[in-house]
C-alpha cells in the first residue's frame, strides 16, 4: 500500500488505479520529450503474493510494440524481478521502462508507425470518408510469430470456433468469436483461420485477448491486441481475469458506421465478449 501511494504522488496524473479491490493499476510512461513521440502504458494487477512470493503480472500495451522490442523489454523486466527477489520492483519496472522509450527517442529509430487510432481521433470523419476509406490493416497474427516461432514445429489442431450474436448501435457492429485454446500456436492458427473471412478481416478493429493455463509453472499465459482501440484488449484481457476463464481466446470484432459511441462501445464490446463467453 505504501509503494502504491508513493508511486500515486510520484507519477501524478499518469497513475491510474483502473481496480482498487482487485489492485490494477495502469501508467503512461513517455520519452520525456516535450511532445513525446514514444509513450507506453504499463498495466499490472498485485497478486495476494505480492512483493514476498509473488511477482506483478503485467501487460505491455503500445501500438509499435511488438516482436524483438516486446520480448526484450519484457526479458528486461523479468532480469529486474530476479535481481530484486521479496522486494517492491514497479518504480524500477517505470524507470527502466521510461529509460528504453528515452534511448529510442535519441537513437535513430523512426518515429512509431500507429496503424490505426480509436474512434475517439476520428471527429472530423464525415460517413462517406469512413464507406470508402479502409485503413491499412497489419495482421495482428504476425505479432504471435515470434512466441510461436520457437516452438515445435508440430501441426495442432484447429479449434473449433464459435461466433457470438452481433450487437448493433447507431450503425456500428460488434461480434465476438472464441475459441478453446492451450498453445500460442492455436491462437495464431484460429487468427489467422478468421482473417481468411473477409468481412472480419474489413472489421475497423479486430480486440483480442487470450489466457492459457500451464500446469507445469502454475501461471498464465496471456496477452491481448487493441488493433487500434486503445485499451480495448486490455479491458478484454481484465474481464476475462474476473470471469476466471482460461484456455480460451476471444475475439471481438467491431465494424465503424460513421457515428461515435463514445464510452459505449467499451461496453457493447465486454457484453459481447461476456455474452461469448457464458454461452
Amino acid at each position: 500500500i505504501d509503494e502504491i501511494e508513493a508511486l500515486s504522488s510520484i507519477y501524478g496524473e499518469d497513475w491510474c488505479v483502473v481496480d482498487e479491490d482487485e489492485k490494477i493499476y495502469c501508467i503512461k510512461i513517455n520519452d520525456c520529450l516535450d511532445q513525446p513521440k514514444w509513450t507506453l502504458c504499463l498495466q499490472v494487477i498485485l497478486p495476494p503474493g505480492y512483493p514476498t512470493a509473488e511477482p506483478p503480472i503485467y501487460q505491455l500495451n503500445a501500438p509499435w510494440l511488438q516482436g524483438q522490442d516486446y520480448m526484450e523489454l519484457a526479458n528486461s523486466l523479468e532480469e529486474i524481478y530476479v535481481q530484486n527477489l521479496g522486494e517492491s520492483i514497479l518504480y524500477l519496472w517505470v524507470e527502466k521502462i521510461r529509460e528504453v522509450l528515452i534511448e529510442k527517442a535519441q537513437s535513430s529509430d523512426p518515429e512509431p508507425h500507429i496503424k490505426k487510432t480509436s474512434e475517439e481521433v476520428d471527429e472530423d470523419d464525415g460517413d462517406d470518408f469512413i464507406l470508402d476509406y479502409q485503413p491499412v490493416q497489419e495482421d495482428p497474427v504476425k505479432m504471435l510469430n515470434y512466441i510461436t516461432s520457437e516452438s515445435q514445429e508440430v501441426d495442432e489442431e484447429l479449434p473449433s470456433i464459435h461466433h457470438g450474436n452481433p450487437i448493433t448501435d447507431r450503425r456500428s457492429t460488434f461480434q465476438a468469436h472464441l475459441a478453446p485454446v492451450v498453445t500460442p500456436r492455436q491462437v495464431k492458427q484460429v487468427l489467422e483461420k478468421l482473417y481468411e473471412n473477409k468481412k472480419i478481416a474489413s472489421a475497423t478493429h479486430n480486440i483480442y485477448a487470450y489466457r492459457i493455463y500451464c500446469e507445469d509453472k502454475q501461471t498464465f499465459l496471456q496477452d491481448c491486441e487493441d488493433d487500434g482501440e486503445t485499451a480495448a484488449g486490455g479491458r478484454l484481457l481484465h474481464l476475462m481475469q474476473i470471469l476466471n476463464v482460461h484456455n480460451v481466446l476471444v475475439v471481438v470484432s467491431r465494424w465503424y458506421g460513421g457515428i461515435l459511441l463514445g464510452p459505449d462501445r467499451f461496453k457493447h464490446i465486454n457484453n459481447c465478449a461476456r455474452n461469448v463467453l457464458v454461452e
